[in-house]
């Protein structure tokens, strides 16, 4: 039997996944509300919620954010890390768990990982390979042969 480490994870399953999104969809509803009095969520309304990972107890939620152009991101993911227990109030009578799950959030890196990979793939000696003539895998075969 294979021993699985603790650096490994599993694929979410088809459950995690649906209540993955189902936070999300709760956690974008309360920010649009506007019901929160944090001075630094004064724009509260202006947060993306890019993605929900939840554990497989789903017990422990991470919320993925993206303040509007990215502007006070490391404040706002405080603000609303402190805020958690109301967004923990929030999602509890939502969802059909036996537990309401925990929630953190931290900052989406992922549209900046975006923007340096579309950098690199604009830079001129990236754009002569992308541009350069195929070669005719045919023509390899009979030079084996």
């Amino acid at each position: 039997m294979k021993r699985r480490t603790p650096t490994s994870r599993a694929e979410p399953g088809q459950r995690q996944l649906r209540v993955a999104e189902r936070i999300r969809h709760i956690l974008s509803a309360v920010l649009r509300r506007g019901e929160l009095h944090d001075p630094a969520l004064a724009q509260a309304s202006l947060i993306t919620i890019t993605a929900v990972e939840i554990g497989p107890d789903l017990k422990h939620a991470t919320a993925y954010v993206m303040p509007l152009g990215g502007k006070n991101a490391d404040e706002i993911v405080h603000a609303l890390n402190r805020a958690s227990g109301y967004f923990r109030s929030e999602i509890g009578p939502e969802l059909d768990l036996r537990y309401a799950p925990k929630v953190s959030f931290r900052f989406d890196h992922s549209f900046e990982n975006a923007a340096h990979i579309e950098g690199i793939l604009r830079q001129e000696r990236v754009q002569k390979d992308v541009h350069a003539p195929a070669r005719d895998d045919e023509d390899d075969q009979d030079d084996e042969r």
